[in-house]
């Protein structure tokens, strides 16, 4: 199911986001201060899941991915939604462990819209999102 073709709800406006991580405990705490931002959130365990539930799903607004998994690693993950014009609009927010500025550097030319490592705040997801046009800055 594509974007254009998924069931009208009323819920269109709500922001969709997919939290991928191979901790179901990061997911879970990812997925509750996306909540209390206002989004809807699908989860997956690695980046091949992730691709499976975006066939499902469409394009979602933004995408929170960790680096390190086991299966489809994050940037592998990233290197093939950003080299499918379907997925060109989805924000990609990088939320690692991997704090090497080498690493960070190759996250943002592989096509990651912010870059975060962990453990990440509620402000400092928020400013994040703010960063990349999805939540209003105070």
């Amino acid at each position: 199911m594509t974007a254009e073709n998924a069931p009208k709800d009323g819920m269109e406006d709500t922001m969709r986001a997919l939290v991928i991580d191979d901790s179901r405990a990061m997911r879970m705490l990812l997925k509750r201060e996306l909540v209390a931002l206002g989004f809807e959130v699908f989860e997956a365990g690695d980046g091949n899941e992730a691709l499976t539930r975006l066939a499902e799903l469409g394009p979602v607004d933004v995408v929170l991915v960790d680096w390190t998994m086991a299966g489809m690693d994050g940037m592998t993950f990233v290197h093939q939604i950003r080299s499918d014009p379907a997925y060109e609009e989805m924000r990609v927010l990088m939320i690692t462990s991997e704090s090497d500025p080498a690493q960070i550097f190759h996250a943002l030319m592989a096509g990651v819209d912010e870059y975060a490592t962990k453990p990440i705040t509620r402000e400092a997801l928020s400013e994040k999102l703010g960063l990349v046009g999805l939540v209003e800055q105070d």
